[in-house]
């Protein structure tokens, strides 16, 4: 069984973007993972980070996922508690009904952010990353 904690952080709403990822079996960290995903919505940040989980965790052939979030929205909509109502947000959760095909069982817990840090912490550095990699060609001019 693999534990997935995931977190999508947006700086601002829309705003710059990055998501984590952190892949645990059997309590070891097995993957973590981090993206730059633009200029978006938190919410679809979160959304975009569970969308790659699944997709990396389908590469290492385990049957039973339990995804962490701190995103309450994210857990309550994937176990049906709250409704989609957002057409962005329609589209990633039919993609991540999908990827959910390829387990035998998926399930989603909401956890408090301070029990998601390592997650959250990769997200933020995608976009900090991001932020360097476009002020860094200025610093670095050739006189």
């Amino acid at each position: 069984m693999l534990t997935i904690n995931i977190d999508g952080a947006s700086r601002g709403n829309p705003g710059l973007s990055g998501i984590g990822i952190v892949i645990l079996r059997g309590g070891q960290k097995i993957s973590e993972y981090n993206e730059f995903v633009g200029s978006t919505t938190n919410n679809i940040a979160e959304y975009t980070a569970l969308k790659k989980a699944l997709k990396i965790a389908s590469t290492l052939k385990d049957d039973e996922i339990v995804v962490l979030s701190d995103s309450e929205l994210v857990v309550k909509q994937r176990n049906h508690s709250y409704k989609v109502r957002s057409k962005q947000l329609k589209i990633i959760f039919r993609e991540i009904n999908n990827l959910e095909k390829y387990f035998k069982s998926v399930s989603y817990r909401h956890i408090p952010r301070d029990r998601n840090r390592e997650a959250d912490s990769l997200a933020n550095r995608a976009i900090d990353e991001h932020i360097l990699n476009i002020e860094e060609p200025k610093n670095n001019r050739q006189l």
